[in-house]
This record gives structure tokens, C-alpha cells and sequence, in this order.
């Protein structure tokens, strides 16, 4: 949803036969959105992407109607996620910890690579990888991501993930209305505008040559509705030998958005970086801050009334906060005014540039915590405010 792209052997034609070097028929598999009012792409397929057969219910590959844990009090909440095991696959791995009916955001640690293929119908997969890396394989061919990267897997797409060796920490956010580029971003005929903190250059897309995935696995499981189903492939199910359009998996670069300053802080919706219906992306990069004259570059204590936030902790030293491992996420519930710890507002003044890395998310719809984040909450962290320094 980026833009049009192509890669691989096509027809001249879209809907036409298409043929082998042996005379038989490449399949065309038309992927669309929104029935098909919405973006699409097309790939071709040297054998039937519809024959699969053995279709069965199967218990989650992880937890399926994710349910809140146990009431408790309205509060400010450090969530240490590296404190969670590390444990199975980029699928079996997902631990959810925050939702509400738009997303649900958890962490991935996982130590092996899919064994399956999956297929998420419920909404499109948004992941930022603190650490690790690997190749996620698609229809749409191999894509090549590492530290620092937001990998976007669209809605339906069949793909799984091939690991690199070493630790994987990944912030994972499951997006059930469409993710894509904010609409002030483009200009009337689609593309980036000049002033967007990103270009269309900056995006990476699968690379097509040669064969997918030969020896991965040809069983593929799909989550819809938060139900799952299993079925068997007689080829590799991720094959295919060309594709075009505007829907296809994509890698962007966090240190490849490009902040705006000014001489006064400015609202964190600049840092917007990708939207849904009910929520924006944003990512927070090393940059000048604000240069007026008495500025304070610390955010200022808000009352944002009808948005919950979180934000995943990265790198560097975060203006704000204080104590806040990396690769933990602070979440910050509406209702409640949030602002900077005890000493950080005065102690910004003079500064001129910041060394932090961080994704943040605010949501309109209310978010709920499951066990797994309670289980990592850090006792302390709402009353770090009443600290004098």
C-alpha cells in the first residue's frame, strides 16, 4: 500500500493466458482489498493456489480471543517485557499484552523459525524488531529484515518467517483495520509528498528470483475471526513466479524517518509514521529539538482525553522517562494526566538534540491488559511521580 510495484515474469495483460515453456497455464491469483473497490495485487502461480484440501479446526497457535486479566486500578504501567521467556516461533511465539477492538500489542522472542505457513485474515501484522533477524518468505518472494526495521505483512498474506542465529525481540502489533500511510502524506495522485518525513525509496519489498521456498513446509494455517484452520498444500504453498500491484509485505528503516523540529515542541502526531482507523504509529528518532528561545524540549504533562498510549522503549535516553528498560513498553491509559518524571521537564531546557528510539502508539479505543502483561508489570512505576528529583 506503498505503491505500485512489479517483480517476475507477467503477461502483457492482466486476465489473459499466460503460458509455461511447456504450454500449460500459470494461475493468476487476484489479491484484493475491500472486495474489490481496494488496492489489489496480482500473482502468478506455476501450480493452483486454491488446491489444498485436509481443512480442520485447530486449537490456537497462540492465545485466540485474547481476554483481559483480573480488574484493577486505572494507573500509568511499565510493562518489562524482556522479563518473558524466550520461547517458540514467529508465529507460536506471540505473547499479547495489550488490546482493545482495533489491536492487540505484544512481544515475539522467539527461538526457532515457522515450521508452518500462516495466513493472519484477521488484520494486517505490523512488527518492529528490536533485535535479531531473518527472512520473512512470502508469495511476493524474500525479504531481508534486521534491527531497526518495521516489517508490515499484509492481511491474508501466506508467508512465514526463516530466522537468523542469535536473540529475536520483536514489538508486535496486530492491526484488524487496515494499516497504511497517513492520508497527509500523499499527494492527490498517491504519491509521498515532498514534505513526508519518508520517501517511497526508503521501502523494501520481497526480492523474486528463483524459487520461494522449495523445502518449507506445504501446511498453512489460517486465524480468522480468531479461529483457526489447517490445510495441507500437495505443493510448497508459498510458489509463485511473478506479481504486480500496491499490496505486498514491505520493510521500512526506523532511522529512515525524518523528523520535523521547531522552535517550540511540537505535538508527537508529527512523528506519525503509519495509521488504522482507530490508531497512529509513531516512531521517535535521533534528532535537533526544539530551538526557540526558553523552549522546552520535554513533552509537556497532557490530558489527551480520549486516547490510550503506549510506547515500546528501544534505545537511548528517553526525554520523559527514567528507568525504563529497553525493550519494555510503558502504557499510559487515558483519563489519567501523564507528562514527564519528577526533574526531566526542567532538566530539558537547553538541550539540543535528543539520542532516543521508540514506537509509539496511541489508540481511540480503550485498552485492556492481559495476565501476560500483568505478570511483567513493574510495582513502583505509577508512584515514580511523586519523586522530588
Amino acid at each position: 500500500m506503498i505503491d505500485y510495484r512489479r517483480a517476475g515474469l507477467l503477461p502483457d495483460r492482466p486476465h489473459t493466458a499466460f503460458r509455461k515453456p511447456d504450454g500449460g497455464l500459470y494461475y493468476e491469483h487476484c489479491f484484493t482489498r475491500h472486495g474489490f473497490d481496494g488496492p489489489f495485487s496480482i500473482v502468478y502461480h506455476a501450480e493452483p493456489p486454491q488446491f489444498h484440501g485436509e481443512g480442520a479446526a485447530i486449537p490456537a497457535a497462540f492465545p485466540a480471543n485474547v481476554k483481559a486479566g483480573a480488574p484493577d486500578a486505572l494507573r500509568r504501567r511499565h510493562l518489562r517485557s524482556p522479563g518473558l521467556a524466550a520461547h517458540g516461533t514467529p508465529l507460536t511465539g506471540r505473547v499479547p499484552l495489550l488490546f482493545n477492538a482495533d489491536l492487540t500489542l505484544g512481544v515475539v522472542r522467539p527461538t526457532a523459525s515457522d515450521a508452518v505457513c500462516f495466513a493472519n485474515a484477521d488484520g494486517d501484522d505490523l512488527f518492529y524488531i528490536h533485535a535479531g533477524s531473518g527472512e520473512l518468505r512470502s508469495w511476493f518472494g524474500r525479504l531481508r529484515f534486521g534491527p531497526g526495521d518495521y516489517v508490515l505483512v499484509p492481511r491474508a498474506v501466506s508467508h512465514r518467517f526463516e530466522l537468523d542465529a542469535g536473540p529475536q525481540h520483536w514489538f508486535w502489533t496486530e492491526c484488524r483495520s487496515a494499516l497504511r500511510v497517513p492520508v497527509q502524506y500523499r499527494n492527490p495522485i498517491g504519491q509521498l509528498r515532498m514534505d513526508a518525513p519518508y520517501t517511497h525509496r526508503d521501502f523494501r519489498v520481497p526480492e523474486l528470483s528463483g524459487a520461494i521456498d522449495p523445502d518449507g513446509p506445504r501446511e498453512l494455517l489460517v486465524k480468522r475471526g480468531d479461529r483457526w484452520s489447517r490445510h495441507v498444500y500437495r505443493h510448497g504453498p508459498l510458489e509463485a513466479v511473478g506479481w504486480d500491484g500496491t499490496v505486498y509485505p514491505f520493510a521500512f528503516p526506523i532511522l529512515a524517518f525524518k523528523p520535523k523540529a521547531g522552535q517550540i515542541h511540537l505535538p508527537p502526531t508529527v512523528h506519525g509514521t503509519f495509521a488504522t482507523a482507530r490508531s497512529l504509529v509513531c516512531s521517535f528518532v535521533p534528532r535537533v529539538v526544539d530551538f526557540g528561545r526558553d523552549a522546552i524540549p520535554c513533552p509537556y504533562p497532557h490530558s489527551n482525553v480520549e486516547v490510550d498510549e503506549v510506547i515500546f522503549y528501544a534505545e537511548g535516553d528517553f526525554t520523559s522517562r527514567k528507568g525504563v528498560d529497553r525493550g519494555s513498553l510503558s502504557y499510559h491509559p487515558a483519563g489519567v494526566v501523564h507528562g514527564p518524571q519528577p526533574g526531566r521537564y526542567e532538566s530539558s531546557l537547553g538541550v539540543r538534540e535528543v539520542n532516543e528510539l521508540a514506537v509509539m502508539i496511541d489508540t481511540f479505543d480503550t485498552l485492556e491488559l492481559t495476565d501476560a502483561a500483568l505478570g511483567v508489570d513493574v510495582a513502583g512505576y505509577d508512584e515514580s511521580w511523586w519523586e522530588t528529583t
